[in-house]
């Protein structure tokens, strides 16, 4: 269990940040960069927690905060062993698994797409729609990484099956208000 006594230990003054392993990294590399952005995802996705209080959907959303947490762990333990351990938090591909499921189930009860949406419609759902973009993100700074660093395969497969679960969140969520805002191209011309 994580236990924190104080907040600052002037660690990072220096502008680094420390790992899992307890190596250090400076705090503009892509590993930080990822992690950052999955926090980032994180907390737009609690901006839409606050908006769904007391729905389904937000104890699905609270689910996967936790899930965030596991793939910021899963980020900032450097190497290319993936698999979990007692002192390892690695994502596995269940996550990815579950999600899809959550998105099939979601996806049953929506009208087909036949163009582009907007990303809007209800405040709650253009809050999913805000946390899909950083969703987004975050996946493009986990592939950078992967690049150049060893990747835990599963870590990327969940952040990119997260984005399409928010993008068929934001759709349910707007289809119980009257559905899809969609785009019109070319509408000011």
């Amino acid at each position: 269990m994580v236990r924190l006594n104080r907040i600052y230990t002037r660690t990072g003054d220096d502008g680094t940040t420390g790992l899992v392993d307890g190596s250090r990294l400076p705090k503009h590399a892509a590993r930080m960069e990822a992690i950052g952005a999955v926090d980032e995802a994180n907390s737009a996705i609690g901006l839409s927690v606050c908006a769904l209080d007391g729905s389904p959907h937000a104890e699905v959303l609270t689910r996967i905060q936790n899930d965030l947490f596991d793939l910021g762990a899963d980020l900032a333990t450097p190497g290319d062993d993936f698999t979990p351990g007692e002192m390892t938090l690695r994502i596995v591909s269940a996550q990815a698994e579950w999600l899809e499921g959550q998105i099939d189930a979601l996806n049953d009860h929506l009208e087909p797409l036949r163009s582009f949406i907007l990303p809007g419609g209800t405040e709650a759902g253009a809050r999913v729609h805000v946390a899909r973009a950083a969703t987004r993100r975050a996946e493009r700074a986990a592939v950078a990484l992967a690049a150049t660093d060893p990747v835990n395969p599963a870590a990327l497969a969940y952040v990119n099956r997260l984005s399409d679960y928010l993008f068929v969140l934001a759709r349910a969520i707007n289809a119980e208000a009257g559905g899809d805002v969609l785009w019109v191209p070319g509408q000011n011309r």
